[in-house]
């Protein structure tokens, strides 16, 4: 866990850096070697560790818009998830879903930046696991400000009817973009939305690696032993803005500075030494995440650009009009082809 977040970290601080440059002192959008917006989750890091952790291959994670932590978590190509980022030709998706929009099939981790509408696509991988028998589980992330979603609350209600193995994971990380928590919604623990629909809610009230991994192990293993759904809220903290050129105007400086105290990497480094590791072991595992991030950075500014005659390659277009002869690749009825 701790080198996951020190990877996570260090990757949300380097692309910071990567994506301002060009962008500043007048922000522009487009200006710069990261194009579009992005959204980094310094702060977030044991909430996609802690969970991750007790994760397979073969599980399905779905993340939000702020997705990168819960990627290296999971095991996604760091190199080509960058690439992706840089909007690169060898990226996950070719440089043309950017980092809002990352897929990796080897390890069943999808995001999207539509909000909370990585719940419906979690609660069909549930389903499909149950339907195949076999006990691969789902994991969809979203953060506090989408618990009043349609897709979340339905995707709720149909994990509940259907009794799926799905963990709900909530980020709270007390903003959504820029309305504090208590204007969105008037309940202050978000994983209370699963007594609505008679399933365990759990909430871990910090950003303790060490919490949310037992609060995780014990959904996860509720949801692989086939016991049905639950939701987890995580207690996290925004260290910089929702998205990069937000000058969080909106924002107490007093909460700004609270933000960057509560460092859930620096309190498992204390529980790591409690437990018999030295610093020197520590430092390692920090100087090799750090080295792995930088390669994959310099690795994805290496490769090659789209080209702009690919576009509209890899994409899903209605026949035109009159064609009748296209028929589906598989069987409706439940067939084996």
């Amino acid at each position: 866990m701790y080198s996951d977040m020190v990877t996570a970290r260090h990757y949300e601080e380097r692309l910071q850096e990567e994506y301002l440059e060009g962008k500043q002192p007048a922000f522009d959008i487009s200006a710069g070697p990261i194009p579009g917006e992005l959204h980094l989750a310094a702060g977030h890091e044991a909430a996609g560790a802690g969970v991750c952790q007790h994760l397979r291959d073969d599980d399905t994670v779905t993340a939000p818009h702020r997705p990168h932590h819960v990627a290296i978590a999971k095991g996604v190509d760091l190199k080509r998830m960058t690439a992706e980022i840089f909007g690169r030709e060898t990226g996950l998706g070719k440089g043309k879903g950017g980092h809002m929009h990352l897929f990796d099939p080897d390890v069943n981790f999808a995001c999207s930046g539509i909000i909370a509408e990585g719940c419906p696509p979690a609660a069909g991988a549930g389903l499909a696991a149950k339907k195949r028998n076999t006990d691969s589980i789902a994991v969809a992330y979203l953060g506090e400000g989408a618990i009043d979603q349609g897709a979340f609350l339905e995707s709720l209600n149909f994990a509940a009817v259907h009794d799926l193995p799905v963990v709900f994971v909530i980020e709270d990380n007390d903003w959504a973009i820029s309305m504090p928590k208590e204007r969105v919604t008037d309940l202050e623990d978000g994983s209370k939305r699963a007594d609505g629909f008679d399933m365990p809610g759990r909430r871990v009230d910090s950003d303790d690696a060490v919490a949310v991994y037992e609060a995780a192990r014990e959904a996860v293993g509720r949801a692989r032993d086939r016991n049905g759904p639950s939701v987890l809220e995580i207690q996290v903290h925004r260290r910089m803005g929702h998205f990069m050129g937000d000058p969080e105007s909106y924002r107490p400086e007093e909460d700004q500075t609270a933000a960057t105290q509560r460092d859930s990497i620096e309190r498992l480094a204390d529980d790591l030494r409690a437990a018999g590791a030295d610093d020197a072991e520590l430092d390692a595992l920090r100087e090799e995440a750090e080295a792995r991030v930088e390669a994959a950075i310099e690795w994805a500014k290496e490769q090659p650009e789209p080209d702009p005659a690919a576009a509209h390659e890899d994409m899903w277009v209605n026949p035109p009009s009159g064609v009748t002869d296209s028929e589906p690749d598989f069987d409706l009825a439940g067939g084996d082809d």
